[in-house]
């Protein structure tokens, strides 16, 4: 099966040349060194995989979880990181600390995050809203990494909810800033994971934002979504989250449907049981092998999503304590299981829609610069 796409690339992010134009979405708890690598092995190295979400108080602080977590593979280039913040001061400082340690060659602002937490501290997926704080926020990390050459990019949803939408202003003040490029998660925060992203929305943020790239986010769970999106918004490239939990070759699938080739032939259950078994190894190189354990348990039942796999194996799965018991659980798969077709639906978390949290009086002036009360104080490394 051949997907008909553009055969090549033109997108940058700064000096960085992004073919396919791919983008592995942070997800915290997910997007760590090892499976950022697994990632990789099917995809393209000329991709970009972006670690999990950083705090940057925390980095300020040096938090010895943190600087874990801002863990790169030798050969990972550039190396993408996310940071999160509400304080201006303290997302430039964090920038400067980053780059002057040369622990990234990209960092990306988090604001399509809409966890209560963080939106009721005016973060995430509130922030946009309050466009001279963000404008002070863009400015102050693309100053801090300008010197260095390092590329800071703006990842946002439509807005908070469907009567404060907030996506065209803050593409175009990110552009403004200095901002190398931006991502729309096609959904409000008041969504947060549930419905449909509204990928027309990411059509008028390209119309609108004219001198940077526009990278597409919401809804892509196959190689034939990626086309559709590009085909239909027009925006430069796309951003891969959910699609690709339990499923890394789907970055092999995006390469050839995005290179215009033939897509690799699904694997099947033998095949998925091997790409497990890496990844449960990676994360045990990354983790010590009781954590990775319990880091992979989360996974488990998207790798087996659709698989014809019995109650008390999958149970076995979710509460695997070592490779040794991961590769013998593994041997009890029936290898020859065709992968399911309906498995390349959605997959991780939904929810359902709701009310968004928001520190007290956060719609009274967008033109507001404060930084809430207590809003920086969050330091626990993601």
């Amino acid at each position: 099966m051949t997907i008909t796409a553009e055969a090549e690339s033109t997108l940058r992010i700064g000096p960085y040349p992004v073919d396919p134009a791919v983008v592995l979405a942070p997800m915290a708890g997910i997007t760590n060194l090892a499976f950022r690598k697994l990632c990789r092995e099917f995809g393209s190295s000329t991709s970009i995989y972006v670690c999990e979400m950083i705090t940057a108080r925390a980095v300020v602080e040096r938090n010895e979880k943190t600087l874990h977590m801002m863990s790169f593979d030798e050969d990972e280039h550039p190396r993408s990181m996310q940071l999160y913040g509400v304080d201006p001061a303290t997302l430039g400082e964090a920038v400067r600390i980053i780059v002057g340690e040369g622990w990234a060659d990209h960092i990306d602002l988090n604001l399509g995050c809409p966890v209560p937490k963080v939106t009721r501290l005016g973060g995430g997926a509130a922030l946009p809203y309050k466009r001279a704080l963000f404008s002070k926020i863009v400015k102050a990390m693309v100053s801090g990494a300008e010197p260095a050459g390092v590329p800071v990019t703006v990842k946002f949803r439509i807005g908070i909810d469907d009567d404060h939408l907030t996506y065209l202003d803050a593409g175009r003040i990110a552009e403004a800033e200095g901002a190398k490029a931006v991502a729309l998660h096609a959904r409000t925060a008041a969504q947060r994971y549930s419905g449909q992203a509204d990928w027309t929305a990411i059509a008028r943020l390209k119309e609108a934002v004219t001198t940077i790239p526009v990278l597409g986010n919401g809804d892509i769970f196959s190689a034939a979504d990626a086309v559709r999106m590009m085909d239909e918004t027009g925006c430069d490239g796309v951003v891969v989250g959910r699609g690709c939990l339990g499923r890394p070759w789907l970055f092999a699938e995006l390469q050839a449907a995005l290179r215009g080739q033939a897509l690799p032939e699904a694997p099947n259950l033998g095949r998925v049981g091997a790409v497990l078994y890496r990844h449960g190894a990676l994360l045990a190189e990354h983790l010590g092998e009781d954590k990775a354990m319990r880091d992979l348990r989360k996974h488990m039942a998207w790798y087996l999503m659709g698989f014809p796999v019995g109650a008390d194996l999958r149970r076995s799965f979710a509460t695997v304590s070592s490779l040794t018991q991961l590769q013998d659980l593994i041997g009890e798969l029936d290898p020859t299981a065709p992968f399911p077709r309906d498995a390349e639906g959605p997959r991780g978390r939904q929810g359902s829609p709701g009310k968004v949290a928001l520190p007290h009086g956060w719609l009274d002036d967008p033109d507001d610069p404060a930084v809430p009360a207590g809003a920086d104080l969050m330091h626990s490394g993601g």
